[in-house]
């Protein structure tokens, strides 16, 4: 009798294990053909292909943990399918790093470029050094641009930089500093608590990089430290905000920054040291250079005629006040996209893209253009190139021939260019990286 009943125990209890095995193979199926139909999805719509830094999975010592997806801020860059991780929408990974820090195996590494797509990149070791001595870089002409990230490199270029300084010498700065975006404040910062001699150079207006975005951009989406300022617990926040606390905290410390000054040559003097020449006719010697200043600090330009009108900008900085235009927006990523439907409201706006479709914005960003599109707020041209911008008028170069439109405002938003000649002018060696493992600094 004890038997049977003990039989009737085990059976009832292999059967609920068998109930829970099913149950729970049956949720693992179902979500892992959901990432399955997403990735395919992204593959479709050209959004599986990274554009900057994103997580590389090793499917051979992937053990599934999720941790990976846990710790992913942003939604859908990673998933999981049939146990082991997988990357979905790439495009979209603004590179947190906090999939690499999670997995417990490590078996994730975080890269730039692709077999087939290489990335410019400059030398830098672990220290932040380039192969000229002196010389460091930080953020993200690094290839590291999220802001969290950009300002710890800041502050941890700095530490390095205080390492290496050398004797007082009157006239002679210890660092200077170019760029005032993420990375630049945060070592313009810690030069400070170092007890460093600095001077921080911005060729455009305080926030550098950050201030070329949209208004309503949100540019930070993970709280991140500040050296002497401490904790800073936005977690997402405008462009606006942020360059409100760059503001609090400059007159907080006391720091300067040189806003409208371009650094236009760094010339190795024979001590060692480094002649600083900016366009303001203002030299600077100093011992050690960071170099802060992003990778699209310079706007990679259409070359047509009358690029160089007053009526062209390469940014949108006040969208609530411009009303009754004409305007061109060209482009085809988010930043053309958001700023065709910021202004599309009050203005009559027209976005001209060279594809077929745009397969590289955010999803959101699809969603709200389709509709513009659809309700007829918006217009847009593929397929299409600026051949010419005149005075009152354009010349859009379609597949049914060219046209001139009526226009009063032209926006171009064609990405930005590495600054090569001015860093191979400073000694700086550049090598086109595919795949590359970009390796943790400090």
């Amino acid at each position: 009798m004890v038997m049977i009943e003990e039989i009737l125990i085990y059976g009832i209890i292999f059967l609920m294990c068998g109930i829970i095995v099913f149950f729970y193979l049956r949720q693992h199926n179902r979500k892992s053909k959901e990432v399955e139909e997403k990735v395919a999805i992204a593959k479709e719509e050209g959004m599986f292909e990274p554009v900057s830094l994103y997580p590389h999975i090793d499917l051979n010592t992937c053990i599934g943990s999720g941790a990976c997806v846990k710790a992913c801020p942003e939604k859908d860059i990673l998933g999981l399918v049939d146990g082991v991780a997988t990357v979905i929408n790439t495009t979209n990974c603004v590179g947190h790093g906090a999939c690499f820090h999670a997995c417990p195996i490590e078996a994730i590494t975080l890269r730039i470029g692709t077999e087939s797509r290489g990335v410019d990149l400059p030398h830098v070791n672990s220290q932040f050094e380039t192969n000229m001595k002196g010389v460091y870089i930080a953020g993200e002409l690094g290839g590291m641009g999220l802001i969290k990230n950009s300002a710890e490199q800041g502050q941890q270029a700095l530490e390095n930089i205080a390492k290496h300084r050398k004797p007082s010498i009157d006239g002679v700065l210890d660092v200077v500093i170019i760029g005032a975006g993420p990375a630049g404040i945060s070592a313009t910062l810690e030069a400070k608590k170092q007890g460093l001699s600095s001077i921080t150079l911005e060729q455009d207006s305080l926030g550098g990089t950050v201030y070329t975005f949209p208004r309503s951009k949100v540019v930070m989406t993970a709280p991140m430290e500040l050296p002497l300022h401490g904790k800073v617990k936005l977690t997402i926040t405008s462009k606006d905000e942020l360059l409100e606390l760059w503001n609090k905290i400059i007159a907080d410390h006391d720091l300067t920054i040189h806003e409208n000054t371009k650094v236009e040559s760094i010339i190795p003097q024979q001590d060692e040291t480094f002649k600083v020449k900016t366009n303001t006719g203002k030299e600077y010697i100093t011992n050690q250079v960071l170099l802060a200043i992003g990778r699209r600090g310079s706007p990679r330009k259409l070359g047509i005629p009358g690029e160089d009108s007053q009526n062209v900008a390469y940014r949108l900085l006040e969208p609530e006040l411009i009303s009754n235009k004409k305007i061109v927006v060209v482009g085809g990523g988010d930043s053309a996209v958001e700023s065709a439907m910021m202004l599309m409201d009050n203005n009559d706006v027209l976005l001209s893209y060279r594809k077929d479709k745009f397969s590289r914005i955010k999803p959101k960003n699809k969603e709200k253009i389709t509709d513009a599109i659809d309700r007829g707020t918006l217009k847009v041209s593929y397929n299409s190139n600026l051949v010419s911008i005149n005075k009152g008028s354009v010349l859009l170069k379609e597949e049914s021939g060219t046209r001139e439109i009526e226009n009063d405002k032209v926006y171009i938003f064609a990405g930005g260019e590495l600054p090569t000649s001015f860093l191979q002018g400073v000694g700086v060696e550049i090598t086109k990286r595919f795949n590359y493992i970009l390796k943790k600094h400090g």
